[in-house]
């Protein structure tokens, strides 16, 4: 797979449009941040914001913003290699179909890698760009195809707002007390329903969070691991270490010697 280009957190003004008779001569995946009005098969057709849309090789792209609105969105323009395209079609995702998602955050989160990659000089960026493609490509397929845990109760979205932004910005500095104001629940309360939804203390998914970027900061960058640690958050190299250790069974930098051995 080869990215041509690749743009994250783009926005533009209410006259903006793309009119593109032939394509754009590759493979263009957009994650949508506002709805926009896409013109299908000589039909408008509004596809909201939160959505996963991909256009083939060759396919006309006619899009524009909602009339009075700002556009925002992120995008990769690529061509699949060898074999490639016949590995993605097994997915079954369909070309030129909006897909909205409540994962946005995390198609975004990984277009934005993708990006990092591509304006880096990492002799592993064009392979690390290739396994983010193909995260998105699989979290969608997830997101068509395996059944759906049903969510109970009227917490559920509040409390899966909360997680999203502690995984899209796990350096931010986030505590219980924020969490349980954001949305306007009792400490306590906010404490139990997290745990009862997703199994797993918000404290617990934090520091997960935290570890998970400092893994993909590990084998993405030449940052040195004291330099990782404060990119996570942490004010203390040790206590990042510790509980790096914790939930990886090895050090920071034991974790990168095997990622880059691999």
């Amino acid at each position: 797979m080869k990215i041509n280009n690749v743009g994250y957190g783009h926005k533009h003004d209410a006259d903006f449009f793309i009119e593109r008779p032939c394509g754009s001569g590759d493979f263009l995946l957009l994650v949508l941040r506002t709805d926009a009005v896409f013109t299908l098969d000589g039909k408008d057709v509004i596809i909201p914001k939160d959505s996963f849309f991909l256009y083939p090789q060759g396919m006309p792209q006619f899009y524009r913003c909602v009339p009075k609105h700002e556009f925002a969105n992120d995008w990769v323009h690529f061509q699949f290699g060898q074999g490639e395209e016949e590995e993605f079609l097994k997915r079954d995702i369909p070309y030129a179909q909006g897909i909205t998602t409540t994962h946005a955050g995390f198609l975004s989160w990984c277009i934005k890698a993708v990006a990092d990659e591509y304006a880096s000089h990492s002799p592993y960026a064009q392979e690390n760009m290739q396994h983010y493609m193909w995260l998105i490509f699989n979290r969608v397929s997830d997101l068509l195809h395996l059944p759906q845990v049903q969510a109970h109760g009227p917490e559920y979205e509040m409390l899966l707002t909360i997680r999203r932004k502690i995984y899209a910005e796990p350096y931010v500095p986030r505590s219980i007390t924020w969490a349980a104001h954001e949305i306007r629940m009792s400490p306590a309360s906010f404490q139990y329903y997290y745990k009862k939804t997703f199994g797993v203390t918000f404290v617990q998914d934090f520091i997960n969070a935290k570890t998970e970027y400092a893994m993909m900061l590990l084998t993405t960058t030449d940052l040195n691991a004291h330099d990782i640690s404060e990119k996570c958050g942490y004010r203390n190299y040790e206590h990042f270490a510790r509980q790096f250790k914790e939930r990886c069974g090895i050090t920071p930098l034991e974790y990168r010697r095997m990622k880059t051995q691999n």
